[in-house]
């Protein structure tokens, strides 16, 4: 029960309380563990198949769990987080030493041409991203927020095209606090006719190396189903994106179509930015919270 404890914690520290309050923070409270119970007692767990509304199938593997949409949903409120029509679920390890969770997301674009993926250069998107950064730190001051500085690319864009996946992930911290680790986005995206899936992973900067294959394996588990895939696209017919390939890459799509400002006002959705996703409330909170899990009383 205390591993389960410590795990429910440590989400609620990703979901954006500063390490520096973490250390004086008490436990969750009742209410928060009430949901995180209901959330995992409605879980299916791998090896299943989970369907995604009339769109998609996730055939999860055997190292999963899938929390459904209004179980997801009410924990993520209680954690001062909000969902809307797009949240379609979270994935969580079955392990209880593992602090990382994807969140599932659907976006009806329509048809996102991916011509620009063959002659992007990351370079180039990377210095978007800053721009873009440095031009809302000024809101985010405003808002009371610590200016963001953009490190550098976690993973640098990669888009298959066989497959029509997306994998990117950027570093960014808190001005003033760089020495301190952060909490990273692994963002992958899986194309389809009508739009896309986000799956986000959510971990510390420490355990990135380890915890990206869990991304890797639960977007490749993602399957459109007949009529609804990539190369199902009727150009006669079906709706096209106003943006391309590239605008899920460091809020381009915000700005073409005019939406550049802070997105996440409540802590949960702290880390996300003009579009790119990125986590900078935590510090070293899974550092603190791996330690704590291996304390003899855990």
């Amino acid at each position: 029960m205390l591993l389960r404890h410590l795990r429910l914690w440590a989400i609620l520290l990703i979901a954006g309380i500063s390490s520096a309050a973490a250390q004086d923070a008490s436990p969750p409270n009742s209410g928060i563990e009430q949901t995180f119970d209901a959330a995992i007692k409605a879980a299916t767990h791998g090896p299943a198949d989970v369907a995604l509304r009339d769109l998609a199938t996730i055939h999860l593997p055997d190292p999963y769990s899938f929390i459904p949409v209004t179980q997801g949903a009410a924990f993520m409120r209680a954690l001062g987080n909000t969902t809307g029509d797009n949240f379609h679920g979270l994935v969580i390890p079955k392990q209880h030493d593992k602090f990382w969770f994807v969140e599932i997301t659907y976006t009806d674009s329509g048809y996102i041409k991916d011509d620009d993926a063959k002659s992007w250069k990351a370079d180039d998107l990377l210095q978007s991203i800053k721009d873009a950064t440095e031009a809302s730190n000024k809101d985010r001051a405003e808002r009371g927020y610590p200016p963001l500085d953009i490190v550098g690319w976690v993973e640098k864009p990669a888009y298959d095209a066989s497959t029509h996946r997306l994998v990117w992930s950027i570093l960014a911290k808190q001005r003033g606090n760089e020495a301190q680790g952060a909490t990273i986005n692994y963002n992958t995206y899986a194309l389809g006719r009508q739009g896309y899936f986000e799956l986000n992973l959510v971990t510390g900067e420490t355990y990135i190396a380890e915890d990206k294959k869990h991304a890797g394996a639960i977007l490749a588990a993602l399957d459109y189903k007949p009529g609804e895939r990539y190369t199902d696209f009727n150009a006669s017919t079906d709706r096209v994106a106003e943006y391309g390939l590239a605008a899920l890459i460091g809020g381009f799509a915000a700005k073409k179509l005019g939406l550049l400002a802070v997105i996440g006002v409540t802590l949960a959705k702290f880390w996300k930015i003009i579009l790119i996703a990125i986590a900078v409330a935590g510090g070293g909170i899974f550092k603190l919270f791996r330690r704590k899990n291996t304390t003899p009383q855990a």
